[in-house]
């Protein structure tokens, strides 16, 4: 290149983070171009060397190989999510199906995965270290599985099939965010009643932000839309905001994401076809730890019956209420969550609006920090004065108890119409020390409702949930301890990366969590007692609701990926057929609807796997119990066990050797039946 490009440039800003400041748009395609290239000559030097194959010349070459390109990607990925702009759009629609066969070039080098495959067949004569065992194994399987054995003609098909899923796929996410930045429902203050303060005043933030100073703004963010659907006492305009929530990506425009559906089912059922799979679940599931869908469906079947029993005695319920208190209708989806906290406070006198001061954003993030501390002995010093991507993140150094330096966090809280929905964990830099001891860069991605300047950001306590979620990825990536890039971090099993943010859901309730931390945001004064007891008997209300929603659309992900689509498919024929067939309630709709169904069809990470956060609760349900068991929810050996074989050990154990080695056995369905409240001794 002739001119300076930032993103190929050696030198980076403090702490190895990216010079954000610098890099512009316009970088991207050049630098991936040369990213590409440079990966491409590594590959050819290391399936051309005329030494024999040994671990080093082969495994632990291609282990740090495309470090650049991995460099270039993580910058790219976390802004087109986070940060997107018609330009990043239009380099991300280019860029991901030339990555995708680059990718799929490397793994179909016939020569590269001779070597590969060399080295596969003597590996007991090796004399390996079980870390290396486990990459090699790793590394030969996902050959295998990107069709190196398959003949000249279906690799190059499969070379196409993998081109053409990234380009779909990016399609599909990218409809979908347009459907969330174009929507926002604008309410004039007669439109406010039942609405808090604080939400109210980030309505009118949010409303100004969209041109319309003056007016009060519901956008589609999750964490905005469901305070908005418990709260507001307006049908209408619940049934307006829920309808454009559950209707994102079937719009009948350009946005409508059900043919681009259709296409990525065909193309998924091929590619697993070729590789001798009966349909793409079986394919994807073969290399989890549920292994196949039978055994997915056996979970979900286990947690169904009884949540579809909880759920309608839910909404017989809600119904009743709704009549008592002089609303003659019947309960439909926009009226769930109404109905829902008025029953709440009825049943607990607990009050979303009355808890939300409660849970200020700062406080939260602080009580995350404190519970890494007294489990793994991390502190969090924030950074000020660095340049970042935007300029609401928060950035901070963690260290360990002796001052060193273990990993950079930032936290990207607030929503904006660049970013799209949801919350995640994500990485600018992972863990390794192939060379030289890297240490991560996390990211966590919020959507929250941000309050105006100088006020306090409340979240409800779902939010709150999201937070110490996500935060548990965030530890799992700055925590991991390998060698290797490939097996660092939450790079594991589908069905496994949820037990670690899973688990650390529990702690938020711990009562001395809530005593410290849970303190008025106007008053500073702990939460009362009897409020701490009341959120606790409470921990099992809706959860019929909550788990139907969530297990609809795992059943509905995966049927679509056993049974496929034909050349007439109608993903909204095939949703409502899927759902009949388990007798889902009419007045609960599937947690994420098919058209707007991220997870599995804006990239290929939960497809067919949607089901992995039940089958990780049942991990973190029984993982959860080994404190309790001791009579310290913050056992010192136990954390320490759980850090060596969960936290810091990445993927260098296959999943269930790494839960045995916490806990010295597998767990059963029952503990997750219990914390659902599904069990002899569910409460009221």
């Amino acid at each position: 290149m002739t001119t300076a490009n930032p993103l190929l440039d050696a030198t980076v800003a403090p702490f190895g983070l990216p010079a954000f400041g610098a890099i512009d748009s316009a970088h991207f395609r050049p630098a991936f171009e040369a990213a590409m290239a440079e990966n491409s000559a590594e590959i050819e030097r290391i399936a051309t060397d005329p030494r024999t194959p040994d671990f080093d010349n082969t495994i632990a070459a291609l282990e740090r190989s495309g470090r650049r390109l991995r460099d270039v990607g993580a910058v790219f990925w976390n802004l087109a999510a986070t940060d997107s702009t018609p330009e990043l759009q239009a380099v991300e629609r280019e860029a991901s199906g030339a990555l995708a066969r680059h990718e799929t070039e490397i793994l179909l080098n016939a020569a590269l995965f001779a070597r590969v495959d060399a080295l596969f067949s003597r590996r007991e004569s090796l004399a390996l270290s079980p870390e290396q065992a486990r990459v090699l194994e790793l590394i030969h399987t996902r050959f295998l599985r990107a069709g190196a054995r398959l003949d000249e003609s279906a690799r190059a098909r499969m070379t196409a099939i993998s081109e053409r899923l990234a380009n779909l796929t990016t399609t599909f996410a990218q409809n979908v965010l347009a459907d969330e930045a174009a929507y926002v429902l604008l309410l004039e203050k007669s439109d406010l009643d039942g609405l808090s303060e604080d939400f109210r005043a980030a309505a009118a933030e949010v409303a100004r932000e969209r041109g319309a100073p003056g007016k009060y703004g519901v956008t589609l963010a999750r964490s905005n839309l469901e305070t908005f659907l418990q709260s507001s006492t307006r049908r209408d305009l619940r049934e307006a905001a829920f309808r454009a929530f559950a209707g994102r990506g079937e719009s009948g425009g350009d946005t409508d994401n059900r043919a681009v559906i259709a296409e990525i089912l065909r193309l998924r059922e091929e590619r697993a076809k070729l590789l001798g799979f009966d349909n793409f679940a079986a394919y994807k599931l073969d290399d989890t730890m549920a292994k196949t869908p039978a055994a997915v469906r056996e979970l979900l079947d286990r947690v169904w019956e009884p949540a579809l029993a909880a759920a309608k005695a839910e909404r017989d319920e809600l119904q009743a209420l709704a009549q008592r208190v002089g609303d003659n209708l019947d309960i439909a989806a926009w009226d769930w969550r109404f109905y829902a906290e008025r029953l709440r406070e009825e049943h607990y006198a607990l009050d979303q609006t009355a808890l939300r001061p409660y849970f200020s954003l700062d406080a939260m993030i602080a009580a995350a920090f404190h519970v890494a501390e007294r489990l793994f002995g991390l502190r969090f010093v924030e950074v000020h004065g660095l340049e970042l991507y935007h300029p609401s993140v928060r950035v901070f150094d963690v260290r360990d108890a002796g001052g060193a330096h273990v990993a950079l966090f930032l936290g990207d809280y607030f929503a904006r119409p660049s970013k799209r929905g949801g919350a995640w964990m994500s990485e600018f830099r992972g863990q390794e020390r192939l060379d030289d001891d890297v240490r991560p860069i996390v990211v966590n991605v919020m959507n929250f409702a941000k309050a105006p300047e100088g006020e306090t950001t409340l979240l409800s306590l779902d939010d709150a949930r999201t937070l110490f979620h996500e935060f548990g990825h965030a530890l799992h990536g700055m925590l991991s301890d390998v060698t290797y890039p490939s097996i660092a971090g939450t790079s594991v099993a589908r069905d496994f990366v949820e037990l670690p943010s899973q688990l650390y859901e529990h702690w938020l309730l711990e009562p001395q969590i809530l005593r410290e931390f849970a303190r008025h945001a106007a008053t500073g004064e702990p939460m009362p007692e009897d409020m701490l007891e009341r959120i606790a008997r409470s921990r099992h209300f809706n959860q019929g609701f909550a788990s139907v929603e969530f297990c609809a659309s795992a059943y509905v992900d995966l049927d679509l990926h056993e049974r496929g689509a034909g050349r007439d498919f109608d993903a909204g024929v095939f949703e409502r057929e899927s759902l009949a067939r388990i007798s889902m309630p009419q007045e609960i709709v599937m947690r994420h609807r098919t058209p707007h169904f991220t997870h599995v069809f804006a990239g290929d990470g939960y497809s067919a796997g949607y089901y992995s956060y039940l089958w990780a609760e049942t991990l973190d349900a029984d993982a959860f119990e080994a404190f309790v068991e001791t009579g310290d929810v913050f056992a010192p050996q136990v954390a320490a066990k759980l850090r060596e074989h969960v936290y810091a050990a990445g993927g260098r154990q296959d999943p269930a050797s790494a839960y045995l080695a916490f806990r010295g056995r597998m767990p059963s369905v029952e503990p997750l039946l219990r914390q659902r409240g599904f069990s002899a001794s569910r409460d009221a």
